[in-house]
């Protein structure tokens, strides 16, 4: 009788343990008065950066799908909105406007179903010169590593607005709804002077002039550095003779502006001055903190002229 009487008192404690778990994962929860945003997935970043040297045909494009309860249809418009910005070393950030103004608009009907999913998308472009003019500024006024911030802004049919100033963190980062609403495109300066050239010492600290070969090696973590594989060009192994060794000097390829930065084995560091530049042949004068120095001419590679270096 003991026996039956605590079994009947555990059956009774896991009744209502069951119950109570039950109770709280069930809440009476109005799911359906529930209010349902929208946002703008990004499909494909078709160009995000514009290039200084070519500004007439560089573009910023994009693919998007329109994701709401309606599967796209509650899209009325999507401003884009595009503002200029450039860092000034020691001040900060400059904003041309100081706000950022309207370029283009989307319409409701530019989004259309597609093969691969339930929800609409459209696919745009703005291009450069649109942009520049919408901020006020003209080509001339445009500098290697600006930046034009494009915003977009969706309007749906029930008078909401959704943009990077009211998504989520995990709506605009996750790779799942990629929707920043907000995209950076910077003006690059493409740079393809990795190779191996033929040259002329046609000066050095000690007097001799002689002949030889110099590879430059792109830096892959820093576009348009290279590393020279001396920073002497020969000079060294000519005057002393010592080596190369564990140096490590680049070039650095800014908008078709040069400078050298780094070390040698012992330390000194170097800089270098353009003097002339053809699509033949670029003439420079390297100089380190030691006090040794060259003028060399690089000839370019068949099929590759220098640009406009200085």
């Amino acid at each position: 009788m003991k026996m039956l009487k605590y079994s009947f008192g555990l059956l009774a404690m896991a009744l209502v343990f069951l119950s109570s778990c039950r109770d709280t994962v069930t809440p009476n929860v109005p799911y359906t008065d529930f209010d349902n945003g929208a946002y703008l997935r990004t499909i494909a970043r078709t160009s995000t950066t514009f290039n200084f040297f070519d500004l007439a045909n560089s573009k910023f494009a994009l693919t998007l799908e329109a994701v709401d309860n309606e599967d796209g249809a509650t899209v009325e418009t999507v401003e884009i909105r595009v503002r200029h910005r450039r860092l000034i070393p020691g001040v900060g950030l400059e904003f041309t406007p100081a706000n950022d103004v309207l370029v283009s608009t989307l319409q409701a009907a530019d989004f259309q179903p597609n093969p691969d999913s339930r929800f609409l998308r459209t696919t745009f472009e703005v291009s450069a010169t649109a942009a520049i003019s919408a901020v006020g500024l003209t080509p001339a006024d445009i500098e290697g590593g600006d930046v034009f911030e494009f915003r977009l802004v969706l309007n749906d049919k029930f008078g909401r607005r959704f943009s990077s100033d009211n998504v989520t963190t995990n709506v605009a980062g996750a790779p799942f709804y990629a929707s920043p609403f907000q995209y950076p495109v910077s003006v690059i300066c493409p740079s393809d002077l990795a190779g191996t050239y033929q040259f002329d010492h046609l000066e050095t600290f000690c007097g001799d002039t002689f002949s030889g070969s110099t590879t430059w090696t792109a830096v892959a973590s820093t576009p348009g550095a290279y590393t020279v594989s001396d920073g002497t060009f020969g000079a060294w192994q000519s005057c002393y003779p010592d080596t190369w060794g564990s140096g490590n000097v680049r070039i650095n390829d800014a908008c078709n502006r040069l400078t050298m930065t780094g070390t040698d084995k012992y330390g000194d560091s170097y800089s270098m001055t353009v003097i002339s530049s053809t699509p033949e042949v670029l003439t420079f004068e390297w100089v380190n903190t030691f006090g040794e120095f060259g003028t060399v001419a690089v000839k370019s590679n068949a099929g590759k002229p220098w640009p406009n270096l200085r």
